[in-house]
């Protein structure tokens, strides 16, 4: 394997997903119609990779076995300060559930923060140290 291309998060309300993680988290929202569809779907961009949002009540296929809301548990590495990522989750109301802490990433030792999105999936915002 070389990486990830993108994940899939089931969502229960597109629009507070979309909002928290383009405008807390600044990813960027992209729509895309698949070869074959006729709908568009929605992506969260962010580096090489992205986020596909399946919405609960109406997933597109194939999805996983048992798509539910508020089951990822994601851990993204930012070249943004852990102190200023305290500073925009203050300003938005975002409650940091634990961190600064340090931990042990993909590549190494990493400082972290913990957070949930709308739909409860546990959020790590990390600095690689």
């Amino acid at each position: 394997m070389l990486s990830i291309d993108h994940l899939v998060l089931t969502v229960s309300d597109t629009q507070k997903t979309v909002a928290f993680y383009t405008n807390i988290l600044g990813m960027s929202l992209e729509a895309f119609t698949p070869p074959g569809a006729t709908k568009a779907r929605l992506a969260l961009s962010f580096g090489t990779q992205k986020i596909n949002l399946h919405p609960v009540s109406q997933p597109y296929k194939p999805h996983a076995e048992k798509p539910v809301c508020g089951s990822a548990d994601i851990c993204f590495i930012s070249d943004k300060s852990i102190h200023s990522w305290i500073e925009t989750f203050e300003k938005h109301s975002v409650i940091i559930e634990e961190g600064p802490v340090q931990r042990t990433g993909a590549c190494g030792p990493i400082t972290s923060l913990y957070l949930r999105d709308p739909d409860g999936n546990l959020i790590e915002i990390a600095n690689q140290n």
